[in-house]
């Protein structure tokens, strides 16, 4: 979620390890304050992809470049909804140079395959050019006759494996050709040869949710727990594709419910993982245990709630499932949930989370949600009294080069004013984050938001610990456009610090920098940091500097008598027409701003309105400015 170089990098979610984690908080302000000066690194915070998540991301966006497949993110040859072969057959047979045996087979010529195996000199051992041999012909095409003759005449055949390793019983039972399936067992075909995958045809039966085949494959002794290349077995194939019955089947010739694929993904998980309601709830009653943990620590019912299946997610709950065990990341189901925005899932998860649990997690749901701009999850966890002013753990809060660590902070850089609006409301306080949410405001031009937090409380003059100025911090991403800057003088932002200058009318140092830095202005002397950078040094960037009568202009009608600095003076002296602006700070400052002055200093602004005054009178003792409100 980035915005002016201010935040990290969209990628970056609460589970990924970040590229800032290792720098200083001196370090990493000075990138931030760096980036969000120059208009090259500004972007629309909101142009990203959603999650942390997940994300998540979700959350993703990993920065690891290495493929982690877990839990969370099967690996690209499994589907979403179940761990099916990689090398599915294909939708037509070999192209061969059709010859005679094997077009009499595709076209079921009983007759002509008889006379053809009958023939001195015929061989069927022989495979055509990909490893093709007239029995699997026979079952491709479903011609159950024709691999009757076949079997007959050469019955060495029956185990016979095509290119693509697959027996011609685990053809037959890809294709669905029941007729042929039976045929090959009653003939003694191997139930237990794998393809390459070591995909038994029990398992490839389940994968294309054939109860038939199953029954007819058991009835012959097959192997029930033979797990694929990925460690599945037929168990958990038949779990994704929610079929009672044949779960039924395999549990009573021996199946396993407890075991595991390579990703530590038993049963359970993958029913909960792909919604399947009538397999979990088959499975929870046959002794499944509810509370087993992936390789990477989710749970059945984290990945219920990261998947948003609310039904599986209440029928965990209702059998106990406990909602305190985290990921890898720390983040427990309610975090996921708040993730992926069901506002349903969360309703359920929080009266069954431990909210010191969460506190242990180093992490809200708040902020999960104000991240992924998911409102009504957020109105839900307020309701439910989270805190808004919970702020991420130090190791979390590393993970964004601008350090943050509110909930508000993200809302506010994501431009999400009804969230903004949503946690003042609620008692959230602008001020807590080291960079503040008002100079993200400010950076982005949101006048929206920066009313909100002022009206909130939000500290105008604020600075930045690790990089002291001599004036407010937040005017350095204001000043560019007047009217903010002007709302935030309006608002008891300190002009009068803007002239302090300890060189006075003597000649400035140069601001030493090197050529790749001498657009940034926080390139400066040690010694300038340790006093705190001064205005007079901030607004001779480059890339404000062409700004800088007008912004002098403005200040000088919130101070009264003042003395410009040699520097500034170089400023106005650079353009004809800002020579007015010089008049105007000459002393004496008239009357009537001395007043001004006076009557502000006595007076609230707020209650300026209320004066017994002309409202011309009213209008100049607010600087003429109309209200953004």
């Amino acid at each position: 979620m980035a915005a002016g170089g201010i935040s990290a990098d969209p990628s970056l979610s609460f589970e990924d390890y970040s590229l800032y984690s290792n720098l200083s908080d001196d370090q990493v302000l000075q990138i931030a304050i760096e980036r969000s000066l120059d208009d090259k690194h500004y972007s629309n915070p909101n142009a990203t992809s959603d999650v942390t998540s997940e994300a998540t991301s979700d959350a993703t966006s990993n920065l690891n470049p290495e493929v982690r497949h877990h839990s969370q993110n099967p690996p690209p040859a499994q589907g979403a909804a179940h761990y099916s072969s990689p090398n599915p057959p294909s939708e037509k047979p070999p192209d061969l140079e059709e010859e005679p045996l094997f077009k009499a087979i595709r076209v079921g010529d009983v007759s002509g395959v008889k006379n053809m195996v009958m023939c001195p000199g015929t061989n069927l051992m022989l495979p055509s050019k990909p490893g093709w041999l007239a029995i699997h012909q026979a079952v491709w095409y479903g011609q159950d006759t024709c691999l009757r003759v076949l079997l007959s005449a050469q019955p060495g055949t029956i185990n016979k494996r095509t290119e693509q390793g697959e027996s011609a019983l685990l053809l037959a039972v890809s294709r669905q050709e029941v007729t042929c399936v039976q045929v090959l067992l009653e003939n003694g075909a191997d139930t237990d040869i794998t393809n390459y995958d070591k995909e038994t045809p029990l398992y490839k039966a389940c994968e294309r949710d054939s109860a038939e085949m199953v029954a007819a494959l058991l009835n012959h002794g097959v192997a029930v727990n033979t797990r694929c290349i990925q460690g599945c077995t037929a168990l958990q194939e038949a779990v994704a594709q929610n079929n009672v019955e044949i779960c039924e089947m395999l549990l009573k010739a021996g199946a396993k419910h407890n075991l595991s694929n390579m990703y530590g993904i038993s049963p359970l998980f993958t029913a909960a993982q792909t919604g399947q309601v009538a397999t979990l709830r088959f499975l929870l009653k046959h002794g499944a245990d509810i509370n087993s943990q992936a390789a990477d620590g989710a749970t059945a019912l984290y990945e219920a709630a990261k998947n948003v299946h609310e039904e599986i997610v209440r029928l965990l709950l209702s059998q106990n499932a406990d909602a305190n065990k985290p990921g890898k990341t720390g983040l427990l189901p309610l975090h996921i949930a708040a993730q992926r925005g069901s506002d349903t899932i969360v309703s359920m998860l929080i009266p069954a989370t431990s909210k010191a649990r969460v506190w242990r997690a180093g992490i809200s749901p708040l902020h999960v949600a104000a991240e992924r701009n998911r409102d009504d999850v957020l109105e839900v966890l307020i309701e439910a009294g989270f805190d808004v002013n919970a702020q991420l753990s130090e190791e979390r809060s590393k993970l964004y080069e601008d350090r943050r660590s509110t909930a508000l902070y993200f809302s506010v850089i994501n431009n999400n004013i009804d969230a903004v609006r949503m946690l003042l409301a609620a008692g959230a306080n602008p001020n807590l984050d080291m960079f503040k949410p008002l100079m993200v405001a400010a950076r982005q031009s949101c006048i929206q938001t920066t009313v909100l937090l002022v009206k909130h409380g939000a500290d105008v003059n604020a600075c930045i610990p690790t990089h002291p100025t001599t004036f407010p911090a937040v005017y350095m991403f204001s000043m560019k456009y007047l009217p903010m800057f002007k709302y935030l003088l309006d608002q008891g932002g300190h002009a009068r610090s803007c002239f302090d200058c300890c060189y006075g009318s003597k000649p400035h140092p140069p601001i030493k920098t090197t050529r790749s830095e001498r657009d940034n202005p926080y390139f400066l002397e040690e010694t300038q940091l340790k006093r705190g950078v001064q205005f007079c040094e901030m607004i001779s960037a480059p890339s404000i500097c062409r700004w800088a009568g007008p912004i002098i202009d403005v200040l000088l009608d919130y101070v009264g008598h003042v003395s410009l600095c040699s520097r500034l003076m170089e400023h106005l002296d650079s353009y004809s027409e800002w020579s007015i602006i010089k008049e105007k700070a000459t002393s004496p400052r008239s009357l009537m701003q001395l007043c001004r002055l006076q009557i502000l200093q006595l007076v609230v602004r707020r209650h300026v309105k209320k004066l017994p005054l002309p409202g011309g009178l009213i209008r100049f003792l607010q600087h003429g400015e109309g209200s953004f409100e």
